[in-house]
């Protein structure tokens, strides 16, 4: 009977995997999602360029501005209901963007989503640490956040094709259902913990008490800034200037830029769980990975001041590959949060530092934009673009030093030679 509720509970785990994947790979869709549309989007709601980008940052203004509630929602109630809860009004956004008839509208409804999205990362982790062993928790996160990638690559070339056949607007009615479906699978999925697992004591405090004492640890503001920067400065690589840099400044074509692009998001799926691994089975510490990390996607932005025009192919692809490999160890610095705060403020923790991550690639565009004193197409080398890898090493070498004054996790440690399954 023990064996069968163990086995049961396994199953439920990764059924809760399963259905918890679904949403973030939705959420990485729609991050990226407005790029291959652009010109359909534009020419049907006769949008400018400055309202495309209003259209863009819509979704993580909205996803961003959520996650201090969604931290204390999830610390009181759970993320059994929360997750769907919070899901729908994501299906409802992209049916409205689907719908919408003035850049208004689709602005509004880019930020509904962004709310939508906002739970599939934070509430994943607070269901994992509850039906996964801790020793295996980074290991989990790296493989749920490594396959999450998947999504950004189906808004690509596959948006593309189904935008061709549908239309964009048939396309996100497609993308709406598949939403619609994974909110009602999460809300018949998903338990707050195993079978027999007691719920932990629920402090009866003011929530907004159990957020000042995560604002008053120095480690927070520390991690937070290691997230602003370690994911803005790639978002906006990959997202922004990547483009403009690998076609202009080194002279590769179009589908040379797209395979240096895709490099990137190869070296992060493949990082992120190799790391987890490394984090959790082999050296015990979160800090001693995500620290060396840092420093070393400083000195790879650094490097790419010096690329000449028309550099072999090969070395861009390889240099892109490892900036993403590069950056993939920032997964770790969740479980760092979750693991130097009490239990009962996790949820609060690791919400009040994706609201980091999520500002950081807005901060970075406006930042490097005001960085760039030429149009995009009027790049002729590396040099031009010197502001904004000076600003993205500095900003990744102050995250870097500042992460040495952090404590390491001791919770990977106790757990770290257990046998895990």
């Amino acid at each position: 009977m023990k064996t069968d509720l163990h086995n049961a509970a396994r199953g439920r785990a990764w059924a809760i995997f399963a259905t918890c994947l679904l949403g973030f790979n939705l959420s990485m869709f729609h991050r990226v999602s407005i790029t291959v549309i652009s010109p359909e989007l534009s020419g049907d709601l006769s949008l400018t360029a400055s309202q495309l980008g209003d259209l863009s940052a819509a979704f993580f203004y909205g996803f961003a501005l959520c996650q201090i509630p969604l931290g204390m929602a999830l610390d009181r109630l759970g993320a059994r209901w929360v997750m769907p809860g919070v899901g729908l009004v994501g299906v409802i956004g992209a049916m409205l963007f689907a719908g919408s008839s003035s850049p208004g509208m689709a602005v509004a409804a880019r930020a509904m989503i962004g709310v939508g999205m906002s739970c599939n990362l934070m509430g994943a982790f607070c269901l994992f640490a509850a039906w996964f062993p801790p020793g295996r928790f980074a290991t989990i996160a790296g493989l749920y956040m490594s396959l999450g990638v998947l999504g950004q690559l189906v808004a690509t070339t596959p948006l593309v094709f189904m935008s061709q056949a549908l239309g964009w607007r048939g396309a996100f009615w497609v993308v709406s259902a598949v939403a619609l479906v994974q909110v009602a699978a999460q809300a018949v999925i998903l338990r707050e913990r195993p079978p027999g697992v007691e719920a932990p004591a629920l402090l009866r405090e003011n929530p907004l008490k159990g957020l000042g004492q995560v604002l008053k640890m120095p480690a927070y503001w520390i991690i937070s800034l290691g997230q602003l920067f370690r994911y803005g400065c790639t978002m906006t690589l990959l997202g922004l200037w990547g483009g403009p840099y690998l076609i202009y400044a080194l002279d590769l074509n179009q589908v040379q830029a797209g395979n240096a692009l895709l490099c990137a998001a190869l070296g992060t799926i493949m990082g992120l769980p190799v790391f987890g691994r490394l984090s959790d089975a082999l050296l015990g510490t979160r800090k001693w990975v995500v620290l060396p990390a840092l420093f070393l996607l400083m000195v790879q932005f650094l490097t790419l001041g010096f690329l000449p025009h028309g550099m072999p192919v090969w070395v861009v692809y390889g240099l892109l590959f490892f900036i993403g490999l590069a950056s993939s160890p920032g997964q770790l610095m969740f479980a760092h949060i979750r693991e130097l705060v009490p239990a009962h403020l996790s949820a609060r923790a690791m919400t009040a530092t994706n609201l980091f991550l999520m500002i950081g690639p807005a901060v970075v565009m406006q930042i490097s934009g005001l960085l760039v004193f030429k149009e995009p197409d009027a790049i002729t080398s590396s040099g031009d673009l010197w502001g904004v890898w000076l600003f993205m090493v500095a900003g990744l070498g102050l995250s870097g030093c500042a992460y040495l004054f952090v404590p390491d996790s001791q919770v990977v440690k106790k757990y770290r030679d257990k046998p895990v399954g």
